[in-house]
C-alpha cells in the first residue's frame, strides 16, 4: 500500500519536473493506464501513457514554473492534494494560474488519477 510520504514525494517530484522542464520525470510519476482532468469540468481528458507523454512534453515547454502556496496534503488512503502557482505566458503576456491537484495513487505510488481544479476566476495577469 502506497504511504503518505511517497504520495507527497512523488507530487514534490511533480513540481521539481515541471521546474527542471523535465517531461520525463513528469511522466515517470503515472501509471499506465492513468487518467489526467485538467481543468475538472473544462472537457480536456487524458488518458494512457501515450497521451500523458504528449501531454507533458508540451507542457513542460508552455510553463515557466510552478510554486507551492502550501504544504503539500496526504491522506489515509490513496488520494493526496497540493494548491500551487502556474507561472507562464498566454498570447505573450504573463500570466498566474491558481490551482489544485488533487491525485489518486495505486498501491506501487505511481498516479492513477489527476484532477486539476481551477477556473477563469483564478487566471490573473502578471
Amino acid at each position: 500500500m502506497v504511504t503518505e510520504s511517497q504520495m507527497k514525494a512523488a507530487m514534490q517530484q511533480y513540481i521539481d519536473g515541471f521546474n527542471q522542464k523535465d517531461a520525463n520525470m513528469l511522466i515517470s510519476l503515472f501509471a499506465d493506464h492513468a487518467r489526467i482532468e485538467d481543468p475538472v469540468g473544462g472537457g480536456k481528458i487524458v488518458e494512457g501513457k501515450a497521451a500523458i507523454t504528449s501531454f507533458y512534453e508540451l507542457a513542460v515547454t508552455l510553463v515557466d514554473n510552478l510554486e507551492l502556496s502550501a504544504p503539500i496534503r496526504g491522506s489515509h488512503s490513496h488520494y493526496a492534494a497540493m494548491a500551487f502557482r502556474i507561472f507562464m505566458k498566454n498570447d505573450g503576456k504573463p500570466i498566474q494560474i491558481d490551482t489544485i491537484d488533487v491525485m489518486t495513487f495505486d498501491d506501487d505510488g505511481r498516479i492513477i488519477d489527476m484532477k486539476a481544479y481551477h477556473g477563469p476566476g483564478d487566471v490573473t495577469e502578471q
